[in-house]
């Protein structure tokens, strides 16, 4: 078992800072140097670098962090495998999930639920961000699996096909181009509302225009939001253009609220894939919710 002092480093590490990490951990910062000051008595190596008010890991610093990101890993398995030997429905363990918004605000509530009936004595943790912070967070070993757009496949990430969506040109109805259709022509000139820089919803859209050879520049971009909620929002108010996953709009769309506005030869589908770090592909725990979270979709498609 890793012993609290090295989760207070991993903490700390993960961090950058003494004070979130007592925060995070329900200790006081004194606890926390404390705790770092032990470890480094012990290696005989500093661990981080103070400079000013911020701090680094050191070369020992990053070394000790690998191998304790390695042992957290083994750690969870074990938890996990050794609770399942005498019934899978004793299963126990830690579930550090990341999804888009998308998948994590409209499909994963449901499943999420349903999982938890199956298997009580396992804890969730969803980190709901961009795709682009989602793929960090694994390759940083802060979240075991994620779900995700994907562009670009790396090599030292597993990829797992999990379901497709529909992104859609909208507006409010009570906008002007309600009951319109676009020309590409008169596209570009459209005031948009956009998601962030890092959004999958985003990147799915540059990727469609770029095969209708309209580049980001050729855009009347009025404003960027952070949130599918946050562009939803600003679009039921506003009266220029946005793009959202169609599982995000069901109700709106129903009730009349936004519109469709079709956009001449643009059509926007994206794939969404469970991630792992390469290595990790046999964790039981992970495999069971992608089982799991894969018939769920399957059931209600």
């Amino acid at each position: 078992m890793i012993s609290f002092a090295h989760r207070v480093f991993m903490q700390v590490a993960a961090n950058l800072s003494f004070s979130k990490a007592a925060q995070a951990l329900f200790v006081t910062q004194p606890a926390i140097s404390k705790h770092i000051k032990g470890l480094e008595d012990l290696y005989k190596v500093p661990l981080f670098e103070r400079k000013g008010n911020s701090i680094l890991l050191t070369e020992a610093g990053n070394k000790l962090n690998e191998y304790l990101q390695q042992a957290s890993e083994i750690e969870r398995r074990a938890e996990y495998e050794l609770s399942v030997l005498s019934n899978l429905s004793h299963a126990q363990g830690h579930l550090r999930l990341g999804a888009s918004t998308t998948i994590a605000l409209y499909i994963l509530p449901s499943i999420l639920s349903g999982f938890q009936s199956d298997y009580a004595n396992v804890d969730i943790q969803l980190v709901n961000r961009n795709s682009e912070y989602i793929l960090s967070a694994l390759l940083n070993h802060e979240v075991d699996i994620g779900i995700i757009e994907v562009d670009n496949k790396l090599t030292t990430v597993s990829y797992h096909a999990f379901m497709s969506d529909e992104v859609i040109p909208v507006c409010s109805s009570k906008s002007p181009l309600a009951g319109r259709s676009l020309t590409l022509k008169q596209f570009v000139k459209t005031p948009l509302a956009l998601r962030e820089r890092g959004s999958g919803t985003l990147n799915a859209l540059l990727k469609s225009l770029s095969a209708l050879n309209v580049k980001p520049s050729d855009l009347s971009v009025k404003i960027r939001l952070g949130g599918t909620e946050a562009l939803k929002n600003f679009l039921l108010a506003d009266q220029c253009l946005g793009f959202m996953p169609r599982p995000s709009i069901v109700r709106e769309l129903e009730e009349g609220d936004l519109v469709e506005v079709p956009v001449e030869g643009l059509h926007i589908t994206r794939d969404f894939f469970f991630i792992r770090r390469k290595g990790t592909d046999d964790y039981g725990l992970t495999n069971n919710f992608i089982q799991y979270a894969s018939q769920h979709i399957m059931v209600e498609a």
